[in-house]
């Protein structure tokens, strides 16, 4: 410090700037540059072949078919965990009695944010694998539920119907635990007077949660918004480990789409670095429409 403080901050921060500029930004801009060869992964020729990768994409069915599924997975995954999410931590943080502060949270709280929270800890190979067991037709926890009470047993993930919504629900379910706690310690930081003023009122809890709590969490949500919308558009683990995009390519998504185009039996790396390209540009956009489809002045409370 002797030397001033501009050599400290440089002597820390160059070195963590350049580990970033190597092996983030520089993959990002060689993807950009291999989507505009016919590079084939494993040749030492790559020719240009300018914006044809692109031009391809448009014309190609699977693709827009992955689109589609992720269209949906878009549509119903942010709204559906966030949604649950939101139930679930105002169940435990006001599904109580009435208490000093005019609401309490349920007995064992800490127990039940436990038990939503568990599936974060698993890797999402073993959740993929684990819900690959429960829908086996055969053997699986959910058909032997449906026979022990009469009920046909659908092949969950080997029908075109099923097999998308199969995973869209795994999806769910692995990602709602993590935004309960995230919603609940929001929740705990929201002075009870404001709770107090408005029972008060004798407003019931769903009016609470609707004109008070939600726009008292509106940046949580927002921020959850986009971690939510982002994943939507991968989905690339989970479909891979289910149904590898089947069957039919009904459950297919765009980032197994590129993996299948990069390292299937064709080895178009230029191709699924066109694919990969358009992904990032599509991600960058529903992030930065959701940053402002969800902008609102900010409630300040003391």
């Amino acid at each position: 410090m002797r030397h001033g403080k501009y050599p400290l901050i440089v002597t820390f921060l160059v070195p963590p700037v350049l580990l970033y500029v190597i092996f983030v930004i520089s993959p990002y801009l060689q993807a950009f540059q291999i989507s505009t060869t016919d590079w084939l992964g494993y040749s030492a020729e790559a020719d240009p072949v300018g914006l044809a990768n692109f031009e391809t994409l448009l014309h190609d069915g699977r693709v827009w078919n992955a689109l589609r599924n992720n269209a949906w997975l878009l549509a119903v995954v942010p709204v559906a965990t966030i949604g649950l999410g939101l139930f679930f931590a105002t169940m435990l943080s006001m599904g109580g009695r009435k208490g000093r502060a005019g609401i309490t949270g349920v007995r064992g709280t800490a127990v039940y944010r436990m038990v939503y929270f568990f599936p974060q800890v698993l890797s999402v190979v073993i959740i993929a694998l684990l819900w690959r067991e429960v829908y086996h037709p055969n053997s699986g926890l959910l058909n032997g539920a449906l026979r022990a009470v009469g009920l046909p047993a659908p092949t969950w993930l080997g029908e075109p119907r099923t097999a998308f919504w199969c995973v869209l629900a795994v999806m769910v379910w692995s990602n709602v635990g993590f935004y309960v706690v995230l919603f609940g310690a929001a929740m705990s930081a929201i002075p009870r007077d404001i709770y107090e003023a408005v029972l008060l009122d004798g407003a019931s809890r769903w009016t609470t949660l609707r004109r008070i709590t939600i726009p008292l969490l509106w940046d949580t949500v927002q921020v959850a918004w986009i971690y939510l919308s982002i994943a939507a558009l991968d989905g690339f683990i989970l479909v891979q480990q289910m149904t590898n995009g089947g069957p039919n390519f009904s459950s297919d998504v765009i980032g197994l789409r590129m993996y299948e185009t990069a390292f299937g039996s064709e080895s178009k790396f230029g191709y699924a670095s066109a694919i990969g390209v358009v992904l990032f540009f599509l991600t960058l956009s529903v992030a930065v429409l959701a940053l402002r489809a969800a902008r609102r002045d900010r409630i300040e409370y003391s």
